[in-house]
């Protein structure tokens, strides 16, 4: 049974743009798009676009969804009124996010069966931002953690989550756009689950693990040079 969802994300975000580009591959296809146009689709959007600098970016959304005959609405605001009865209207069975802000409780209470989330990290071990940096400059694991989304930053009940290997030769840009790719894998594994009927969500050990903010530029740079000069500690090989 295919399942009625409806695809939250940033204008133009690229992390949502590669996101959506692989669930279309996938042959899973939103009912809706919903796309937020605003100063903090804008800030976002330029974030992640430095963070995958030298990558090619995926299509637009708008291309992307004119390709499948996809509803595609704007709003200025994913938590606001307007964005709440489009959704209840639609009525979704799930909704998913390809990069957005933080979804408040009264838009999280309308599909009935939850929202995803792809966190470009390994929960519970790193929640918050700029998780791949993080990552690198803490001597972590680098992947991605498909969850339902609670009231909580990062806190919901995990579905799948994957490791993403690192190479030699990869760059922070590198494994930021790669991180995109697995995010869109690991959220049509999870849409197939939920259309047989077999999804199941862990629940997280709230002890383990800290929330981050943005990583501060000079330990971003530290995190980078570690990277280059072979001292981080997880390389595939």
């Amino acid at each position: 049974m295919s399942v009625h969802f409806a695809f939250l994300v940033l204008q133009e975000h690229p992390y949502g743009r590669e996101m959506l580009r692989v669930l279309l591959m996938h042959g899973l296809r939103p009912s809706v798009i919903v796309e937020e146009v605003s100063r903090v689709a804008d800030e976002e959007r330029e974030k992640f676009i430095a963070r995958m600098a030298g990558q090619p970016l995926p299509p637009t959304l708008a291309d992307l969804a004119a390709g499948f005959n996809i509803t595609h609405q704007k709003v200025d605001d994913h938590n606001s009124p307007a964005c709440r009865e489009m959704l209840e209207k639609l009525a979704p069975d799930l909704l998913v996010l390809g990069g957005t802000r933080i979804i408040r409780p009264h838009i999280l209470a309308i599909p009935p069966r939850g929202t995803l989330n792809a966190h470009p990290g390994l929960l519970p071990w790193l929640r918050g931002s700029a998780s791949v940096g993080w990552a690198l400059y803490k001597d972590l694991p680098v992947g991605v953690t498909v969850h339902f989304l609670d009231p909580d930053v990062d806190t919901g009940p995990i579905i799948l989550q994957r490791q993403l290997p690192v190479n030699r030769g990869d760059t922070y840009e590198s494994i930021n756009g790669r991180v995109s790719t697995l995010a869109g894998e690991l959220v049509a594994e999870a849409l197939t689950l939920f259309e047989r009927g077999e999804v199941k969500g862990t629940p997280q050990d709230a002890s383990i693990g800290e929330t981050l903010r943005v990583i501060p530029p000079q330990l971003l740079e530290e995190a980078k040079a570690r990277l280059a000069e072979g001292h981080y500690h997880h390389f595939a090989d």
